[in-house]
């Protein structure tokens, strides 16, 4: 861990620690585990998590800036196929909102800050 990296990155695990993944946890089950002290950063760096932002704008390492885009790209592929399978728990137009929610983050992580 680099005290003196004065740049705010991405967890390596982009949606993992998400609130609204989080909530959706607590929602379903009543309980969530504390969020990490420290993270592996899409640059490959651990950092204290306070040093790390799911939100693109906020994002000034540009390694993780990359990682957040492309991580966002293949979730979006990821959920439109699972929409799509017979028998999915949610329907093709809640998959596509999902998905298009991961598109648009990709784009903002991909339009630097």
């Amino acid at each position: 861990m680099d005290d003196a990296d004065p740049h705010i990155h991405v967890d390596r695990r982009v949606s993992q620690y998400d609130a609204r993944v989080r909530n959706l946890l607590a929602g379903t089950f009543g309980l969530v585990g504390d969020l990490p002290e420290t993270v592996t950063t899409g640059c490959g760096l651990r950092v204290p998590y306070a040093m790390t932002s799911a939100r693109p704008e906020s994002v000034t390492c540009l390694t993780c800036r990359e990682h957040g885009h492309d991580q966002h790209v293949r979730l979006a592929e990821q959920i439109e196929q699972l929409g799509a399978m017979p028998g999915a728990v949610v329907t093709g137009a809640q998959a596509g909102r999902a998905a298009e929610h991961h598109r648009d983050l990709a784009r903002r992580f991909a339009q630097g800050g």
